[in-house]
């Protein structure tokens, strides 16, 4: 089935797919296990344009830990890439008495080589976690700044259900070809870490 005006087909579906593309293709899988962080130091390069970080149920063994992460040039060696970004949060608590939509100043980036929080004061009751995803674009371009987006859902230490939803670019002509995962002063006690290449 496909676009039909006035009896013309404008396009059809496998054309519209191949043309538009949008395919995730797997490249590797992380599992936490009392993790000081987590590295991805293979498998980002020049042979997809956007590569996807999806975060499920991570678990960190520090109530109020932030989990963030930050970007090398030289394979994992250094994790110090200036970064200019914002961050502003939607939450609710489960008591129903807190809700907010706010912009974060102390999570937002200007021209910082710090880890970029993704999400903040992180819970660890036993059926507590955080999910969400990352994407980089074009990190392999030696000729553009390397954009970001984040978007994460958690408990955190309060009750309370925070959604966070980050944006920002890696102010670097240098390809990017690592990525680190890291809270800011405990372990990545579970969760996996799955990385995709969309084509």
């Amino acid at each position: 089935m496909g676009l039909i005006s006035n009896g013309t087909t404008i396009f059809d579906n496998g054309s519209m797919a191949s043309g538009f593309g949008g395919s995730l293709n797997f490249i590797s899988k992380v599992t936490a296990s009392s993790s000081s962080s987590i590295e991805f130091t293979s498998g980002i390069d020049s042979t997809y344009k956007e590569y996807i970080f999806y975060m499920v149920n991570i678990h960190t063994s520090g109530d109020g830990d932030n989990f963030q992460f930050n970007l090398s040039t030289d394979g994992g060696s250094t994790y110090a890439v200036t970064k200019t970004s914002t961050f502003f949060r939607a939450g609710h608590d489960e008591a129903d008495t807190t809700t907010e939509l706010t912009y974060i100043t102390g999570r937002d980036r200007a021209q910082s080589t710090l880890d970029q929080v993704l999400h903040q004061n992180l819970g660890t009751g036993s059926d507590e976690s955080m999910s969400g995803y990352l994407r980089i674009f074009n990190p392999a371009s030696t000729t553009f700044v390397k954009h970001f987006l984040s978007e994460v859902s958690a408990n955190n230490t309060n009750n309370k259900l925070e959604q966070n939803f980050i944006a920002g670019y890696a102010n670097t002509t240098s390809a990017i070809n690592a990525v680190k995962f890291v809270t800011s002063a405990n372990l990545i006690e579970s969760g996996d870490f799955l990385l995709f290449g969309v084509s």
